[in-house]
C-alpha cells in the first residue's frame, strides 16, 4: 500500500517526501517504496538530524551518513535540524551543527538546509537572524493552532515570512483531529461547501498561505491519499 501511495502521489504531480532519522523504519521504507522504484530526479526527499537522541557532536553528525545509507538516496534535497525549541537549541549550537549542515550542503550531500521548529516567536527570530542562509523553516500550522498561545502558529509564520523564508507546513490536520472537528465547525463547513471533507478545509487553509513550499499531510491509506 505504501508503494501504491508513493506512485499515486508522484502521478498527481507531487514530489516532496518527508522522513527523519528518528522515525523508526521510515527511512528504510522510503528506500523500498520510493528510491528503489523511481528515478532520483523525479522526487525530492527530506530527512532530519535530531540532537536529542545523540550523545555528543560526533554522534549527531553521524546521523547524516546513517540516513544516506538507510535511504540509498545519494543526497537529500532538504535536510533539517529537527524539532528546535527553547529546551534543546543549545545542543545544536554547542555541537556546531549549523556549520556541519552548511559544510554538507557545500559538499553536495544536501541541496537545501533548514530546521523544524516548536518554540517561541522570539527564539525563531533569533535563529533566523543568526543563520540568515537557512533555506526554509518547517512550522506547525493549522487553523486550530493559528492563535493558540501554546503553539503560536500565526506568529511563527509571520516571523519566518518577515525573514523571507519559505515555509514547510507540518500538522495541517493537527494529527488527524481536524478531520473530525467539533459539530459546530462541521456545520459551518457543510453549509459553505456541501460534500467536502473536513480534512480538505484544513489542507486548504495551510496551502493557501503565502510562501509555502510544501504541506506535509500524514496519510495512512489510499483513501486519505485520494482525498488529499
Amino acid at each position: 500500500q505504501t508503494a501504491r501511495m508513493v506512485d499515486a502521489f508522484l502521478a498527481a504531480g507531487f514530489t516532496y517526501f518527508d522522513t527523519a532519522y528518528v522515525y523508526n523504519g521510515s527511512e528504510e521504507a522510503a528506500r523500498k517504496a520510493l528510491v528503489e522504484r523511481h528515478p532520483r530526479e523525479s522526487y525530492t526527499l527530506a530527512t532530519k538530524l535530531n540532537a536529542r537522541v545523540a550523545k555528543d557532536a560526533a554522534d549527531a553528525r553521524s546521523q547524516l551518513d546513517q540516513s544516506l545509507a538507510r535511504t540509498g538516496a545519494g543526497y537529500f534535497d532538504y535536510y533539517l535540524l529537527h524539532a528546535l525549541q527553547d529546551s534543546n537549541v543549545r545542543s545544536y549550537d554547542a555541537w556546531g551543527l549549523w556549520d556541519f549542515v552548511k559544510e554538507q550542503k557545500a559538499a553536495g550531500r544536501i541541496r537545501h538546509y533548514g530546521f523544524s521548529f516548536h518554540g517561541t516567536p522570539a527564539l525563531l527570530d533569533r535563529l533566523l537572524t543568526e543563520h540568515p542562509d537557512v533555506d526554509f523553516v518547517q512550522l506547525q500550522i493549522n487553523y486550530a493552532d493559528w492563535e493558540n498561545p501554546e503553539v503560536t502558529s500565526g506568529e511563527n509564520y509571520a516571523v519566518a515570512r518577515r525573514h523571507g523564508k519559505q515555509v514547510v507546513i507540518m500538522e495541517p490536520v493537527k494529527g488527524g483531529s481536524l478531520a473530525d472537528p467539533p459539530q459546530a465547525v462541521k456545520e459551518l463547513f457543510d453549509a459553505a461547501r456541501p460534500g467536502a471533507s473536513y480534512a480538505s478545509w484544513a489542507l486548504r487553509f495551510a496551502a493557501s498561505l503565502d510562501g509555502v513550499l510544501a504541506v506535509l499531510s500524514g496519510m495512512s491509506n489510499t483513501a486519505q491519499m485520494e482525498d488529499n
